[in-house]
């Protein structure tokens, strides 16, 4: 990238940064929930989005949840219930970095989810997506693509510090790999639903990515939130 288009894509950040704050405010003035849920294989610019969706809301009025694999879940109930507990009250947003489509994405390929089960999971995330949709919550699904060679590339590079390995923790989910193919594709195929579409994120360029993110998150707000100032409400209980 030049230094012209990097300019660019700076004034770019700034401008949608802003532009993503101001829509935030009349959802915490209406109280309106929302979940965003960043999905994708290592390596696809999923946090540096992230980063930048954190630096333009407000910080007092979303949560980011981090989800990896939990060995307890099979004995606490059933296995969506530990994002029940995470989902957004009233003006709050839920940033899922990773999400219940866990179950049939990573820990499908690892072998951790049985195959016989798959089907009844997308049942159940549909439904509980469309429960939300039917609560009022807005659902913004992106999923980040990345070509093998620059996913390759990625993890190489974090691969040469010793922190970055240890935290970031690849379980070997790569892009080139038949099971990850097969389980995007069955993604797509049995949750790219009407009601809770995929956004897709091309995530080779790290910086487009996060242009595109925060223009996703914007035309979602602007669709769905309330563009007048809710009632207020006098000292006598009226509604001015």
């Amino acid at each position: 990238m030049g230094a012209a288009a990097g300019q660019d894509s700076i004034l770019s950040l700034d401008a949608l940064r802003e532009q993503v704050a101001e829509l935030q405010l009349p959802q915490i003035a209406h109280g309106r929930r929302a979940i965003v849920l960043l999905e994708g294989p290592e390596g696809a610019g999923k946090k540096a989005a992230l980063k930048q969706i954190a630096a333009a809301f407000d910080p007092c009025h979303f949560a980011v949840f981090s989800t990896g694999y939990d060995r307890r879940e099979a004995s606490e109930g059933h296995w969506l219930a530990r994002f029940w507990l995470h989902l957004p009250g009233a003006g709050r947003t839920s940033i899922f970095f990773k999400s219940w489509y866990r179950r049939v994405l990573d820990d499908r390929i690892l072998g951790r989810t049985p195959e016989e089960t798959i089907a009844r999971a997308f049942d159940e995330i549909n439904e509980f997506e469309a429960q939300q949709r039917d609560y009022g919550t807005l659902l913004l699904k992106l999923y980040f693509t990345v070509d093998a060679e620059v996913q390759e590339r990625r993890l190489a590079e974090r691969a040469k510090s010793a922190w970055r390995n240890i935290s970031d923790r690849n379980e070997g989910i790569f892009v080139g790999d038949p099971g990850y193919s097969r389980a995007f594709d069955d993604l797509m195929a049995h949750s790219n639903t009407r009601w809770s579409p995929w956004r897709k994120i091309d995530g080779n360029d790290e910086a487009a990515a996060s242009i595109v993110t925060l223009e996703a998150i914007a035309d979602a707000w602007s669709s769905a939130m309330p563009s007048e100032p809710p009632h207020l409400v006098g000292a006598s209980g009226r509604v001015a």
